[in-house]
């Protein structure tokens, strides 16, 4: 998708703090971060949220996705110490980029509920 933020940033049309890339997937520090750790998974294929991916490629895409969030979690060491998985999808649970993204947050005791 040509007007993307995170489509761009998978492209390297916008540069990022990468920890992680892969072929499916790409993780990447948060320009604003929301914790002292705040990590963001992409898939490189847009979907703009988790129900848009088709029936048949949510395993393989959501593991893969998985997979680069598991390796970037032992990169910062945020697997030692805890750790929080976050996905909005829409407007009103606060997605503010419509491209599926996985917020990974730590580095600080978060509080729950977390809304």
């Amino acid at each position: 998708m040509s007007d993307c933020l995170f489509c761009k940033i998978a492209a390297g049309q916008i540069p990022a703090d990468k920890i992680f890339e892969d072929d499916c997937a790409l993780v990447f520090r948060d320009i604003s971060p929301q914790a002292p750790t705040h990590l963001l998974a992409i898939p490189k294929k847009h979907y703009p949220s988790v129900h848009e991916i088709p029936p048949d490629e949510v395993g393989t895409l959501l593991g893969k996705l998985m997979t680069a969030v598991t390796t970037a979690l032992r990169k910062t060491d945020l697997d030692k110490n805890g750790y929080r998985l976050v996905v909005n999808s829409g407007e009103i649970a606060g997605q503010t980029v419509p491209h599926l993204h996985i917020h990974v947050l730590g580095g600080r005791s978060l509080a729950w509920p977390p809304g």
